[in-house]
């Protein structure tokens, strides 16, 4: 019996030797495949191969098959990297795209070079330093734009509706974006800023805004998340921090190696423990905007209000590679105060045609906030209070991707040297009237995703024998969903003057402009306002629902062993 168990614990020890062997075995054996086919495809190929193209293309097809968040940055693009983690570059302070076969200026950041320099949205390049750029890519212009601080460039710009080009000297500056887009105190005393991204020393930011609030007398505050994307993980723990107490577990991270496992605990003494907060989210708040939201929701310490949360519970650490490039590889996934992770999609798990589900809400797990609040995991962060968002139609987006909205804009602000402030500018009937009009001249088409499915449709109840049988119902159908451009300018009016009204207030107002226009109509702005204003709902949203419980035969495990432990 005891040389038995002696040969079962040696053959238990030698399996996971066995089975890292051949794993080392499989990963050399697939490099030399790999290296091997490159060669032959460069010597034997019928036409020349650009090797490098074709390598980048393998990795970033091998990485998307893992996640969208694993990525891989060769040397030349590093700086977009860097640019991620500390909202930091050395440049001229704008956003460039490519338009109508060209690239433009998108957005001249306020105050920073090509502001200060008199460059427009919309402005054209067609030289920087004398190199020629109408045929350039946008990663080209970006290139050539970027340099050290303090160094100069020449550029040569054509703006719509001018015959002269334009001719301008720009110094590069160290740019810092500012991750606090606005800040202000309402007549209610209620202290307000959105939150852009979590980079470096970001936290330091909004301890400076939220004292700055304070002073002016602030005595709640409106936290507004939505749209950040996230970012560094300690600059979310530290947000955290600013309003619990020292030596709270904010989250911890679990992965592969256990050795880089970690828990995140608050390590400073908290700016102000008492102040109501709500905090707004979106489906656009993700990552480090969720540690945050999530973090003051499970320690019943803020309301959220909004729109349930992206649901990025994946950490992912910066790798250096050789030829000074680097992988940004996903490591972990991330808990939150209750145990629970918002992770929403499964990666590890597709579907057949190699598409991501969201984890349905019935597969979810409870967990319990520290007063005994429900949350559940795998799907974000639901609000406490949701403000469902209206569905808008797709003729608004490809009037953005076709940048008919943009060019309109463009000629609708050089004939209008200001406008109302932010919160007062609306679009007026004539203005409405003259955008359709612009629409019609640009040919403008536009893809309906219902009508291409109602095609698919179509295709299978031929193959399948029932298009006869549902001939009528089918083609009063197809005549309501065809593509009808008089009909959707009118039927989607109001999501197409937000755009444009929001576009328009950019030109001269910035960012800061554009927010402070959007929260004049704001529903989700005005709830939080609402709920700050009325003490007895601000606590009893953070009170556990009271439900009868039904009597039962036998004890239950709670909700947070029985989740945790899953």
């Amino acid at each position: 019996m005891l040389v038995a168990t002696m040969a079962l614990q040696a053959a238990a020890q030698e399996a996971p030797a066995d089975n890292k062997n051949k794993r080392y075995f499989d990963i050399n054996k697939n490099i030399d495949i790999f290296n091997s086919l490159l060669r032959e495809l460069d010597m034997f190929y019928v036409d020349s191969v650009e090797v490098n193209n074709l390598v980048q293309g393998s990795i970033r097809n091998m990485l998307a098959r893992l996640d969208p968040y694993t990525e891989y940055y060769p040397e030349e693009n590093m700086q977009d990297l860097q640019f991620m983690t500390t909202g930091e570059y050395a440049g001229i302070g704008a956003i460039i795209s490519y338009n109508d076969g060209k690239v433009v200026i998108n957005e001249p950041y306020e105050g920073l070079p090509a502001d200060k320099a008199g460059l427009k949205a919309g402005d054209a390049i067609l030289e920087i330093d004398g190199n020629d750029m109408r045929k350039a890519t946008v990663k080209e212009v970006s290139d050539k734009l970027k340099g050290t601080p303090g160094t100069s460039l020449k550029m040569t710009v054509r703006r719509p509706g001018e015959k002269k080009d334009r001719k301008l000297t720009i110094v590069r500056e160290k740019i810092e974006v500012d991750p606090i887009t606005y800040s202000g105190v309402t007549e209610d005393k209620i202290g307000y800023f959105h939150f852009g991204s979590f980079t470096t020393r970001s936290a330091d930011r909004v301890k400076k805004t939220v004292q700055d609030l304070k002073e002016k007398g602030a005595t709640s505050l409106i936290i507004d998340l939505r749209g950040n994307g996230g970012g560094i993980l300690d600059e979310a723990v530290d947000v955290v921090n600013l309003f619990v107490p020292k030596g709270e577990e904010i989250v911890s991270t679990k992965g592969k190696l256990k050795q880089w496992d970690r828990t995140y605990i608050t390590r400073n003494q908290p700016l102000d423990e008492l102040i109501p907060i709500v905090v707004l989210t979106d489906t656009g708040s993700a990552s480090a905007s969720e540690i945050v939201a999530g973090g003051l929701q499970d320690l019943d310490r803020a309301v959220i209000v909004g729109n349930r949360s992206f649901g990025k519970g994946l950490v992912q650490t910066p790798r250096d590679l050789p030829y000074g490039g680097n992988i940004k590889i996903t490591t972990s996934k991330y808990y939150i105060p209750s145990g629970r992770c918002i992770q929403a999609l499964d990666y590890s798990h597709r579907n057949p045609d190699g598409s991501v589900a969201r984890v349905p809400d019935s597969l979810t797990n409870v967990f319990k906030t520290r007063n005994g609040r429900e949350v559940r995991d795998g799907g974000g962060i639901t609000p406490d209070i949701t403000i469902p968002q209206p569905a808008g139609g797709t003729i608004a987006f490809y009037l953005m991707t076709d940048n008919v909205i943009f060019d309109y804009v463009t000629e609708w602000v050089q004939q209008h040297d200001k406008i109302a402030p932010p919160d007062q500018f609306r679009l007026t009937e004539s203005d409405y009237k003259a955008f359709k009009e612009f629409v019609k001249k640009r040919d403008f088409q536009y893809d309906q995703l219902s009508e291409r499915s109602l095609q698919q449709l179509k295709s299978m109840m031929e193959f399948e024998g029932y298009l006869d049988v549902a001939k009528e119902e089918f083609a009063a159908l197809e005549a309501k969903l065809h593509a009808n451009l008089d009909r959707d300018l009118e039927l989607f009016r109001e999501d197409i003057t937000g755009i444009i009204e929001s576009e328009i207030v950019q030109r001269f107002y910035y960012k800061k402009g554009v927010l402070l226009h959007q929260l004049s109509s704001d529903k989700v702005y005005d709830k939080a306002v609402e709920v700050l204003k009325n003490p007895e709902m601000y606590r009893s949203l953070l009170q556990p629902v009271s439900v009868e419980i039904p009597e039962t035969g036998g004890a239950t495990a709670p909700p947070i062993a029985s989740a945790a432990s899953s």
